[in-house]
């Protein structure tokens, strides 16, 4: 079995969503049916980047998240931009008795008394109302993981950066709200979930999941060829 290479969104994010699904996408490349996905995110992303990196060539933080966030942005900016990359990024954690490892993009990072804190931005339609950590917990506490198996430090702590739209005024300018939101993050929690789901990779084919349309639909599906 060739080295399973794992990320903390499409690898441990479906692993946690259905075991089955999961086993499917990474062991038979059968990926759940998708529509098509929107340029819009991905445009803000790049803005949003963009937008940062200009406060970071000044040694300052943008004034959204001054006072609001613990340390200043990653200055290294180089290394940065191979850290954001999903095919150069170099932060990668390694299970060498599994045979497995687990490495990912990140969007942006700051440093606090010789600390690295993984910082990732969040575009939304709409005010946040639940608490982020509800969706994010597992892909910030693999961030921190994987920083720490790179050989940088972390405080166990990591800040989603929410955008959401405001206001609309003349010739289609856009009023965001810029909100940050600290979460306590804890790296062995996702090295737990990191080697249990590549535990389930070399096991027989999972149970469907009964809470999972998905794995409905693949079975309708495969009945009705």
């Amino acid at each position: 079995m060739a080295k399973i290479k794992l990320s903390p969104t499409v690898g441990l994010g479906l692993f946690l969503e259905c075991p089955r699904c999961f086993w499917l996408h990474v062991n038979k490349n059968i990926k759940r049916p998708r529509g098509i996905f929107p340029s819009l995110p991905s445009g803000m992303d790049m803005l949003i980047k963009k937008y940062f990196d200009g406060f970071r060539l000044k040694g300052e933080l943008p004034p959204e998240i001054k006072d609001k966030v613990k340390g200043k942005l990653f200055g290294d900016i180089n290394l940065l931009k191979k850290w954001r990359s999903w095919i150069s990024t170099g932060l990668c954690y390694e299970d060498k008795t599994l045979d497995a490892s687990l490495s990912g993009a990140l969007d942006d990072c700051l440093v606090d008394e010789g600390c690295f804190i993984p910082l990732d931005y969040k575009t939304r339609g709409s005010e946040l109302k639940e608490d982020p950590a509800k969706y994010y917990q597992t892909q910030l506490d693999c961030y921190c993981l994987m920083l720490e198996a790179s050989g940088y430090k972390t405080k166990n702590l990591a800040y989603l950066v929410y955008f959401y739209p405001k206001q609309v005024s003349e010739f289609g300018q856009v009023r965001f709200e810029i909100e940050p939101f600290e979460i306590k993050t804890n790296p062995e929690n996702a090295r737990k979930i990191f080697q249990e789901a590549v535990k389930l990779l070399k096991s027989p084919l999972p149970q469907r999941n009964m809470n999972c349309e998905y794995c409905s639909w693949l079975e309708r599906a495969g009945a009705a060829l």
